[in-house]
């Protein structure tokens, strides 16, 4: 989890658990629509905002997407309790996953180079003289910068002595590699979802927590409380690293929410790692320089939207998902399926694969757990029926993939990894390249990952980086080879 993300995560929580405890009060509706209330009751600090009407407006907001709805279409007069009843009631999730606190948005100004107060009007003027675009010019003994010749290149503001030009971002905007959000003619955030690959880094970037997950957690607590159908939770490898319990307790817990069944993802991911290696050798006889991985669900929306003359070189074979659905609804064809996913990218695999119905994220099961006052030192755990390789369960960690696909390529195989870890401006570069070129210098297996960490650094993880990995790395330790 990003640390700067930490204070806006607890509030999230908070708002969730709190909607957790209304579903299952005596009134929904009415418990749900108390919660901006209850947090902040007539009379008690108003820590964020100027006032108890705002921040009730902002956590009003924030129940709503809770709820699993979009504010942009969602009306202002709208009340909680009837979006409660209308969740509590509905058949599928909305499509897209992220959507914008407009209340908790603070509008913020352009991103530019400005010139502060600090600026003393000096002789040298090594502002004015680095700039190759003729921008800056001395104005009543200032520098001054024409934004219309102004290219953002940033190159005067290390020239000044005086640390007096400053770059001015804006984060959810600095955040995302694809240019996906920004603002509208009336200055309002905006996603612009054609171009968004949910790869979730605006959702950590803003510092007001202003863009925010829809989740679907009514939907799968409506599914668990019918009790007509059995509810299957698949859990991705990233969350043996999440929890600081043992995994068989981690299962104990899940199936003590309400599940009838918990899959390791691993399990599928050890089908991907036998068809992606078939796949690999295949390619590289068939005369091909390179191959990308296809595991990460923000690089496969990446690939739609940006790359589509990558595709060539991108492998067939589905992510551990797609397989370990096949195989739940194969062992329980009429089960209600719950991915327990480490970021939002996977909410549009989900939403576009008829074998999985929900997603409930790490931070939404947690808040689950606390909500259940679930005590994992109390838990004898309960162990999996189906057994995972520890190169399947290692794929959450950036290079797992890779390295699992490697162990199963003939040593006669020539082969050589390229880890891509985090999709960055760089990165983009250098895969269009490859894509033009049709050839990858550095090595001709690719795999890309979106975060930062691969999955163990996905935007909805709970843990911070360096404590999952070794939690996850001791469980890939005990853990069989494939």
């Amino acid at each position: 989890m990003n640390i700067m993300a930490k204070q806006t995560s607890q509030l999230k929580r908070e708002i969730l658990v709190r909607l957790i405890k209304a579903f299952y009060s005596d009134d929904f509706p009415e418990s749900a629509r108390l919660i901006p209330f209850d947090m902040r009751p007539k009379g008690s600090e108003v820590p964020f905002r100027c006032c108890i009407y705002k921040e009730r407006a902002i956590l009003r907001d924030r129940t709503i997407a809770g709820l699993g709805f979009s504010i942009e279409k969602t009306a202002e007069s709208a009340r909680i309790a009837g979006l409660a009843k209308e969740a509590s009631e509905r058949k599928t999730p909305e499509k897209e996953p992220l959507t914008i606190l407009q209340t908790a948005c603070q509008s913020c100004v352009p991103a530019r180079i400005y010139v502060t107060d600090l600026c003393q009007g000096c002789v040298a003027r090594p502002c004015e003289s680095t700039c190759k675009f003729g921008a800056i010019t001395i104005i009543n003994g200032k520098s001054s910068i024409d934004p219309a010749k102004c290219k953002n290149c940033g190159m005067c503001v290390p020239a000044c002595p005086y640390q007096a030009i400053t770059k001015i971002i804006v984060p959810c905007e600095k955040s995302c590699p694809v240019g996906a959000i920004g603002k509208d003619e009336s200055g309002e955030v905006k996603i612009d979802f054609s171009k968004c690959i949910f790869c979730g880094r605006c959702t950590e970037a803003c510092p007001f927590g202003a863009v925010h997950e829809k989740s679907q957690i009514i939907d799968v607590l409506k599914h668990i409380k019918d009790d007509s159908k059995k509810v299957i939770a698949m859990a991705a490898p990233a969350i043996m690293g999440q929890f600081g319990c043992s995994p068989v307790q981690l299962k104990e817990a899940i199936q003590k929410l309400g599940f009838d069944e918990v899959y390791e993802v691993a399990q599928g991911a050890d089908v991907t790692i036998r068809n992606e290696a078939v796949e690999f050798e295949e390619r590289l006889e068939e005369g091909a320089e390179f191959m990308t991985t296809s595991c990460c669900a923000g690089y496969n929306e990446f690939i739609e939207k940006h790359l589509p003359e990558i595709k060539p070189f991108v492998s067939h074979t589905k992510t551990p998902l797609y397989y370990t659905a096949e195989i739940v609804k194969k062992e329980h064809p009429d089960a209600v399926t719950v991915f327990l996913s480490p970021c939002v990218a996977k909410r549009r695999e989900v939403y576009d694969n008829p074998n999985t119905d929900y997603v409930v994220n790490y931070e939404e099961l947690n808040a689950w757990f606390i909500a259940a006052e679930t005590d994992f030192s109390k838990l004898k755990g309960s162990e999996f029926r189906h057994k995972a390789s520890a190169q399947g369960r290692g794929f959450a960690n950036t290079g797992g993939v890779a390295k699992a696909v490697q162990t199963l390529v003939p040593e006669d195989i020539p082969n050589q990894a390229l880890v891509i870890n985090g999709l960055d401006k760089d990165a983009i570069k250098a895969l269009k390249k490859y894509a033009k070129t049709g050839m990858c210098d550095m090595g001709n297996l690719v795999e890309v990952m979106v975060c930062p960490g691969g999955c163990l650094g996905g935007n909805a993880t709970v843990c911070v980086y360096k404590n999952s990995s070794k939690q996850l790395a001791q469980y890939v330790e005990n853990s069989e080879h494939i």
